[in-house]
C-alpha cells in the first residue's frame, strides 16, 4: 500500500513537473531574487561602529612677553588720549555704543572720536584701523 502511495505521489510529481515547469522556473527564480535582496539589504543595513580616538599631544606654547606700546608709532599718529582710548575699546570688539557706556560720552561725540581716529590714521574702516594700530603696535 505504501509502494503504491509512493508510486502516484511520483506520478503526479512528474505530470505537474511536465504540465507547469514554467511556473515552477518562475517561482524558483523569484525566490531565489527574493532572498538575494534580504541579503544584500542586510549588509548595507549593518550599523557601522563609530569609534572615537583620542589622540594626545604635547604643543608647546611660547612664553609671552608682556605687551609694549611703541610711543614713537603713537606720537607720529597723533592721537588725542580720547581718541587712543576709543581706538583700545575698538581693537577690543566693542561697538559705539558700547564705548559710549564705558567712557559716559554721547554716541555722537564717540563717532566723531572714530571718524578723528580715521582721518589721522589714515583708514576708511574700524577693521583696518585696529590692523593699522596691531601693526604700528600701538594695541595689544
Amino acid at each position: 500500500m505504501a509502494v503504491l502511495v509512493f508510486v502516484l505521489k511520483w506520478l503526479q510529481w512528474r505530470f505537474l513537473i511536465a504540465e507547469g515547469s514554467i511556473e515552477i522556473y518562475i517561482g524558483l527564480i523569484a525566490l531565489f531574487f527574493t532572498v538575494l535582496g534580504i541579503v544584500v539589504s542586510r549588509q548595507f543595513d549593518r550599523r557601522k561602529v563609530v569609534r572615537t580616538v583620542v589622540i594626545e599631544k604635547e604643543i608647546p606654547v611660547p612664553v609671552q612677553t608682556p605687551f609694549i606700546v611703541d610711543a614713537s608709532a603713537l606720537e607720529n599718529l597723533n592721537l588725542t588720549a580720547r581718541e587712543y582710548e576709543v581706538l583700545q575699546l575698538m581693537a577690543k570688539g566693542c561697538s559705539n555704543t558700547e564705548i559710549a557706556e564705558a567712557l559716559f560720552l554721547s554716541l555722537s561725540t564717540i563717532k566723531t572720536h572714530a571718524s578723528n581716529l580715521f582721518v589721522k590714521m589714515d583708514v576708511t574702516s574700524r577693521t583696518k584701523a585696529i590692523e593699522k594700530a596691531k601693526r604700528l603696535k600701538i594695541t595689544p
